[in-house]
C-alpha cells in the first residue's frame, strides 16, 4: 500500500525545516555578517551604542551561521609556508653548552680544561684539552643531562645522543627528539601565526597545518600576500644576551659559544655576545607600547615567574657589565646593568616610531616564531575579481536553475513539478549543512553546486522512468509508484556511493579550492539521495492520496527518446570502438609531442592578472618585462563575454625563477612596476606564485588521486557486481580520462589543479552512467535466462536510455549555463566537465556494454539479487 507513516512524514518535513532555517541567515548576508562582528566585538569588551545596534540586526533567537566565502569570492591573501623544523635543532643544541659547561667544570679535577669547538652541525663538540683520555667519562656525566622524549611516539627514548671522537664529546638530539621537535616547532608556529592574525583583527581567516611541516594561511579581506607576510612573517625573535664587547669589524673572531651582531641604531657598530641567551621572549607574558623617561616611544614588558627569576639572578650578579637586548638578530641597546632587576619587567628603548613600538608590542605579545618560514606558494584575489565572481557565480546559477525546473515539468509535468520542488529543497539543504559546519564556498565549489543541481535529478529521473515502465504492466499508479522507488533503490544506491568515493578522495587528496569543492559535491550528494527517496516521495504519496489519479506519467510530454526503443548498440560495434581506439591515440600522441599547457599549480612560477581601461598592448607588456630577464614570460589578453566594454584583462605568466625554491616577492614588485610605467591605471586583480618544490608535489598528488579513484572504482564494483562488469567500468573510465586529457593537450588550454577535481567528477559521473547500465543487466540477466548476454545488454541500454539522456541533458543545461555566464576563471574547468559527460555517457553505453559483452558473465550467480533486503530501508516499511 502506497503510504507513509505520521512520524516519518514529520521527521521528513522537520529534516527540511531545520536545513531551511540553517539557510536563512545566507539570505541576508550583508545584515548577519555585520550582527556576528558586533556581537565578537561586544564580547571582547567593546561596548558602543553603534556596535549594540549592529549586534540586534538579527535575532538572537535564530542561527547565524554562514557560509564562508572563499578568497576567489571576497578576495584576500593565501599563503602555503614551510616550517624550517632543522633551524630550532641547532638553537635547540647551543642551549645547552651553559648547562654542560658548569657540569664539567665541577669535575675540572679530573677532565681538566674543556674547550668549545665550533661547528656547523646542529651539535656541540667539547675538546678536553689536557686530559683526553677522560673522554668517555666526561661522556657519561653528560649523558646524565638527557631527558625523556616527551612524545607518544618517542615514549621511552631520551631527548639527545652523546659520543666521542679522539678528545672531543659530540652531544646531538636524537632522532626521537628531533621528530618531537618539529611536531612541537610547527604547533607553535601555527599557534603564533594564528594569534598574530587575529590581532589584526581580520575576519574568517584560515590557518590550518597541512602535512608534517607546512601551514596553509588563507586570509580574506587582506589587501595582498605581501601585506600578509608583513603580518605573520616578522619573527620577533627576543633575547637578553650577555655582553663580552664591541668592535666595529664584522668579521672579527667571535671566539667559541659566541657570536657578533649589528647595531640596530649605531651604524658600524657591532656587538661581541654570547649565543646562550640569559631569557627569551619565550618567556614574556607581556609587551605594551610605552614611553621612556625623555617621552619617546619604547616597549614596556614583563617575565613570567622563570623568566623573571634568570632576569634577577643575572642582573644580581652582573651589575656593572653591559648586556644586550636582541631583536631578529640585531642589538637594540646594549644597557649597563645599574642594579638588581627584582620584579622581571623592563623597558626596552630604542629609535621607535609610535607605530613601530605598536607593531613590536603585537610581535612580542603574540609570541617568537620558532623557526623561519619558507613562503612554497602565495595568491593574492582582488576584491574587485572576487565581487566579478560572487555575480558570474550567481546569475549562472540563477540560469542553471531555471533551465533545469523548466525541462523536468516539460518532461515530467506534475512530478516534473515535484522534482523541482525537491529540487529547491535540495540546495536549500546543502547551504544550511555549509552553515552548520562553517564550510568555506569558492568558485569551484558554486561550480559543485550547478553540477549538483543537474545531477540531482537523476535520482528523480531514475524513479520516473521506472514507474513509467511498471505502468506499463497495468498493475495500477499505486503500485507502480511503489515499485518504482523499490527497483530504482539499488541503482540510486550504487551510483551515488560511486560518486560519493571520487569526492572523498577529492577531499582527502586535494587542497584549497579542489577540497572545496568536493565538500559541496560530496554534500550534494547525500542531500539530493535523501531529497530524491523522501522528500520527492513524500510530496507524491500527498497528492495521490488528494488526487487518486487513474495513471500517472502518461500522456503527452518532451520525450528525447521514444517510448520504446529496440535499437541494437552492438550491430556496429567495430565502429564505435574503432572511432574510441582513434581518439584515444590521437589523445596519446597529442600528449606525447607536445604535452599539456601546465599552468602554475604543476609547472611553477607566477601568474598575474591585470585589468584596466585602455585595450591591452601585449608588445608594450612584453618590452616593458623585457630587462627584468625572467626567462619564459607568456602574456595573453583574456576575452569572455562577460567583461564590460572598459574591462580589458590580460595574463601574465612567469616561470619558476631557477634555483629559487619559495616565491620570490621582489620579482612580482619589479614586474608591477615595470608594467605600471606602461599603463598607468593598470590593477592587478589577483597574483598567484607557486614553487616548484610545491607543483612538483601537486602532479604526484594528482596522479595519486586519479589512481586512486579508479582503484577504489574497481574494487566497489567488483564487491558489488562481478570482475567483469569492473573491468568493464574500468576500462570505461580511462576512456574518459585519456580523451579528455587528449583535448586539453590538442587545445593547449591550460591543465591545473581544478581539471583535477573535473578529471575526477567525470569519473564519478561516467561511473554513475555504467552502473545503471549494469545494475539494470543484472536484474534482466536473472529475468532473462534464456536470452544471450548480446540481447541481455541491448534490453537493458534500451531500457535505461531515456534516463541516461535525460540525466545528461539536465546535467548539460546547467554546465552550459555556468559555461557561458560562469566568467573565465573556471571555463577551464566547467569545458572538461561538459567534455567529460558527452564522452561518459558514450562510453557508458558503447565502450563499458562491450567490453563485457567480450569478458562474458556467468549465468549461474551465487550471489543473491541486489534488490533483495531493499524492503529495510523502504520508507512505508
Amino acid at each position: 500500500m502506497l503510504q507513509i507513516d505520521l512520524w516519518k512524514r514529520i521527521v521528513i518535513w522537520g529534516v527540511v525545516a531545520l536545513g531551511l532555517l540553517l539557510a536563512l541567515p545566507n539570505a541576508f548576508y550583508s545584515r548577519v555578517e555585520t550582527h556576528n562582528d558586533a556581537l565578537k566585538a561586544v564580547e571582547a569588551g567593546a561596548q558602543t551604542p553603534q556596535l549594540v545596534e549592529q549586534a540586534a540586526q538579527w535575532p538572537e533567537w535564530l542561527p547565524s551561521g554562514l557560509v564562508n566565502l572563499g578568497l576567489d569570492l571576497r578576495g584576500g591573501a593565501h599563503l602555503l609556508a614551510e616550517v624550517q623544523v632543522e633551524d630550532v635543532y641547532q638553537s635547540r643544541i647551543e642551549s645547552m653548552w651553559p648547562e654542560v659547561r658548569d657540569l664539567l667544570r665541577e669535575e675540572r679535577g679530573r677532565v681538566g680544561p674543556i674547550r668549545l669547538q665550533p661547528t656547523q652541525a646542529a651539535e656541540l663538540r667539547v675538546r678536553l684539552v689536557d686530559q683526553p683520555d677522560e673522554v668517555g667519562y666526561a661522556a657519561s656525566l653528560v649523558r646524565g643531562l638527557a631527558r625523556p622524549v616527551t612524545s607518544l611516539s618517542g615514549a621511552g627514548a631520551s631527548d639527545i645522543e652523546v659520543t666521542t671522537e679522539g678528545d672531543e664529546i659530540v652531544i646531538r638530539l636524537s632522532e626521537a627528539e628531533q621528530r618531537a621537535t618539529d611536531d612541537r616547532t610547527v604547533r607553535q608556529a601555527l599557534e603564533i601565526i594564528r594569534r598574530r592574525i587575529d590581532e589584526v583583527g581580520t575576519r574568517e581567516p584560515t590557518i590550518q597545518r597541512q602535512g608534517a611541516d607546512r601551514i596553509l594561511i588563507q586570509v580574506p579581506g587582506v589587501g595582498s600576500a605581501a601585506e600578509l607576510k608583513a603580518i605573520i612573517g616578522t619573527t620577533a625573535q627576543l633575547t637578553f644576551q650577555p655582553v663580552i664587547g664591541r668592535t666595529q669589524d664584522a668579521d672579527a673572531a667571535p671566539g667559541a659559544g659566541n657570536e657578533i651582531l649589528p647595531s640596530l641604531d649605531e651604524e658600524g657598530q657591532f656587538y661581541t655576545l654570547e649565543r646562550a641567551p640569559v631569557v627569551t621572549g619565550e618567556e614574556l607574558v607581556d609587551a605594551q607600547p610605552d614611553f621612556d623617561q625623555n617621552g619617546r616611544p619604547a616597549v614596556s614588558f614583563r617575565f613570567d615567574p622563570t623568566g623573571a627569576r634568570k632576569f634577577g639572578n643575572y642582573t644580581a650578579e652582573n651589575i656593572g657589565s653591559p648586556f644586550a637586548i636582541v631583536l631578529d638578530g640585531e642589538v637594540i641597546s646594549a644597557p649597563v646593568i645599574q642594579s638588581h632587576i627584582p620584579g622581571g619587567s623592563g623597558i626596552i628603548t630604542g629609535n621607535f616610531t609610535v607605530e613601530e613600538s605598536t607593531q613590536l608590542a603585537v610581535l612580542l605579545r603574540a609570541g617568537a616564531l620558532p623557526a623561519g618560514l619558507d613562503f612554497l606558494e602565495e595568491r593574492t584575489i582582488g576584491p574587485e575579481l572576487g565581487a566579478d565572481s560572487i555575480e558570474a557565480g550567481k546569475i549562472a546559477c540563477i540560469v542553471a536553475f531555471a533551465l533545469v525546473l523548466v525541462f523536468m515539468v516539460v518532461s515530467y509535468g506534475t512530478f516534473g513539478i515535484f522534482a523541482n520542488i525537491a529540487l529547491i529543497v535540495n540546495v536549500v539543504l546543502i547551504f544550511g549543512l555549509l552553515s552548520m559546519i562553517g564550510a568555506t564556498l569558492t568558485l569551484p565549489g558554486i561550480a559543485g553546486i550547478v553540477l549538483t543541481i543537474g545531477m540531482a535529478v537523476d535520482a528523480n529521473v531514475l524513479v520516473f522512468e521506472r514507474i513509467r515502465e511498471e505502468m506499463r504492466t497495468a498493475k495500477g499508479p499505486a503500485r507502480a509508484i511503489e515499485l518504482g522507488y523499490e527497483k530504482a533503490l539499488s541503482a540510486i544506491t550504487d551510483a551515488n556511493i560511486t560518486t560519493f568515493i571520487t569526492a572523498l578522495i577529492l577531499y582527502a587528496m586535494g587542497s584549497g579550492p579542489v577540497r572545496g569543492f568536493a565538500i559541496t559535491l560530496g554534500l550534494g550528494i547525500i542531500t539530493s539521495v535523501f531529497t530524491a527517496l523522501f522528500v520527492t516521495r513524500l510530496i507524491v504519496v500527498i497528492w495521490f492520496e488528494r488526487k487518486r489519479p487513474k495513471t500517472v506519467l502518461e500522456g503527452r510530454a518532451l520525450r528525447l527518446v521514444p517510448k520504446d526503443t529496440t535499437w541494437d548498440f552492438f550491430r556496429r560495434w567495430k565502429l564505435s570502438l574503432g572511432l574510441s581506439a582513434v581518439l584515444i591515440v590521437v589523445a596519446s600522441g597529442s600528449f606525447l609531442l607536445q604535452g599539456l599547457n601546465y599552468g602554475i599549480d604543476f609547472r611553477g612560477g607566477t601568474t598575474i592578472r591585470t585589468e584596466a581601461v585602455q585595450p591591452v598592448d601585449i608588445g608594450a607588456y612584453r618590452d616593458a618585462i623585457q630587462p627584468l630577464q625572467l626567462g619564459d614570460v607568456s602574456i595573453t589578453e583574456v576575452f569572455d563575454p562577460t567583461f564590460e566594454d572598459d574591462q580589458n584583462v590580460a595574463m601574465i605568466r612567469i616561470q619558476a625563477q631557477e634555483g629559487q625554491e619559495s616565491v620570490s616577492a621582489d620579482v612580482i614588485a619589479e614586474v608591477k612596476t615595470a608594467l605600471q610605467a606602461v599603463a598607468s591605471d593598470l590593477k592587478f586583480t589577483s597574483v598567484e606564485s607557486v614553487g616548484p618544490k610545491v607543483s612538483g608535489e601537486l602532479i604526484q598528488t594528482a596522479m595519486i588521486a586519479v589512481a586512486l579513484a579508479i582503484a577504489a572504482v574497481l574494487v566497489y564494483i567488483w564487491m558489488r557486481f562481478e570482475w567483469q562488469f569492473a573491468l568493464g567500468a574500468v576500462a570505461a573510465l580511462v576512456h574518459d580520462v585519456v580523451l579528455t586529457i587528449g583535448i586539453f593537450s590538442e587545445l593547449q588550454i591550460q591543465f591545473d589543479l581544478a581539471i583535477i577535481a573535473a578529471l575526477l567528477t567525470i569519473v564519478g559521473y561516467s561511473l554513475n552512467d555504467t552502473v545503471v547500465v549494469f545494475d539494470r543487466v543484472r536484474e534482466n540477466l536473472r529475468k532473462y535466462k534464456k536470452k544471450s548476454l548480446k540481447e541481455v545488454l541491448n534490453i537493458s541500454i534500451n531500457e535505461t536510455l531515456s534516463r541516461t539522456v535525460m540525466t545528461s541533458v539536465t546535467t548539460l543545461l546547467a554546465l552550459l549555463a555556468l559555461f557561458v555566464l560562469g566568467g573565465d576563471v573556471i571555463r577551464g574547468f566547467v569545458f572538461a566537465m561538459i567534455w567529460g559527460v558527452i564522452i561518459g555517457t558514450y562510453s557508458s553505453v558503447f565502450v563499458a556494454s562491450t567490453v563485457l559483452l567480450w569478458l562474458g558473465v556467468k549465468r549461474d550467480w551465487s550471489k543473491p539479487d541486489a534488490n533483495q533486503g531493499n524492503q529495510f530501508s523502504n520508507v512505508d516499511a
